[in-house]
């Protein structure tokens, strides 16, 4: 069975983006060889990537333009994704699948998989799959900057203990923390 793994950057206040949608800027603070070296290894095993919608839509849009050649821009393009959307029906990147059942397509995925599933982004989606109980793993990069104002990965109101796994700190101070749901 499959690992659902939640992966992303949040600032040290909680942001996963800042006060526009897309504005990324502080992930430069935290991008250097070893967050690379990292990035390549979740492609090289995992089994499929899952997107919210909006996610997907801004992922797509930058991994199939991304001029420079590299194995992670490789990874993001070859990999199996799966969208969740009740908009969408269709994509036109490369192995990528929709659903407007997420939750349902991802228990059948995860017992059909034996590699990890990496869950990107998608503040919405990350909340409802912790609600259905379908994530093994959070996973944060925490970056050293205060935002401020933005677009924070956890929803108010929502909550539930967790399980430190691993902390590993970065030479530039970001600090990856890997945690397990509990209950």
């Amino acid at each position: 069975m499959a690992s659902v793994i939640v992966w992303n950057l949040v600032s040290l206040d909680g942001f996963f983006e800042g006060e526009e949608k897309w504005d990324l800027g502080f992930h430069e603070k935290a991008w250097g060889p070893e967050l690379e070296a990292l990035s390549i290894e979740f492609g090289g095993k995992a089994g499929l990537l899952v997107f919210g919608r909006v996610t997907y839509e801004g992922m797509k849009a930058y991994w199939t333009t991304a001029e420079d050649e590299t194995t992670v821009k490789a990874y993001m393009n070859a990999l199996p994704k799966l969208v969740a959307s009740r908009t969408l029906a269709t994509s036109d990147w490369n192995n990528t699948e929709v659903t407007a059942d997420i939750e349902g397509e991802l228990a059948r995925r995860r017992q059909a998989l034996d590699k990890p599933i990496y869950v990107f982004g998608s503040a919405e989606l990350v909340d409802s799959l912790l609600e259905a109980g379908l994530v093994d793993e959070i996973m944060l990069a925490v970056v050293p900057i205060r935002l401020g104002r933005g677009t924070r990965l956890f929803k108010e109101g929502s909550g539930g203990d967790l399980r430190l796994l691993e902390s590993r700190p970065l030479s530039n101070g970001t600090v990856i923390l890997r945690y397990a749901p509990e209950g």
